[in-house]
């Protein structure tokens, strides 16, 4: 399984940031995605995930009401809008599959089946 993030950046302070997820040679339909993120000297912290009808969503304490995941079935890929930045929010974000079933509590240790390369989102204040 491949997945890619990408869309990052440097964004001031307030800013939005899209950040989308794609895969090489499968349909993201197929399982539920994470969004996971890494700052320097810090561990991965799981930011969330979206099962693969796209009808359960899941966000971390730190971005919620401020990130907004979706999916596109015909793009094939999954997008996390970032709003209202904040300097704390600067990491490297990364995409990756989690189960269906246990999307939420794999999300929230920081544990995916894989993940790609990841985008790396500045904030600057």
């Amino acid at each position: 399984v491949q997945l890619q993030a990408f869309g990052g950046g440097l964004v001031q302070a307030g800013g939005s940031r899209r950040l989308s997820c794609t895969g090489s040679g499968l349909s993201l339909d197929d399982y539920a995605i994470g969004w996971f993120r890494q700052a320097p000297g810090n561990e991965r912290e799981g930011v969330s995930c979206i099962s693969g009808s796209g009808g359960t969503t899941y966000y971390a304490d730190s971005v919620k009401g401020r990130f907004t995941i979706s999916r596109d079935s015909a793009k094939n890929m999954v997008f996390l809008q970032m709003n209202r930045l904040k300097p704390e929010d600067t990491a490297v974000y990364s995409c990756g599959t989690v189960g269906e079933m246990t999307m939420v509590d794999q999300t929230k240790n920081a544990q995916l089946y894989s993940w790609g390369q990841g985008t790396l989102v500045t904030v600057s204040s």
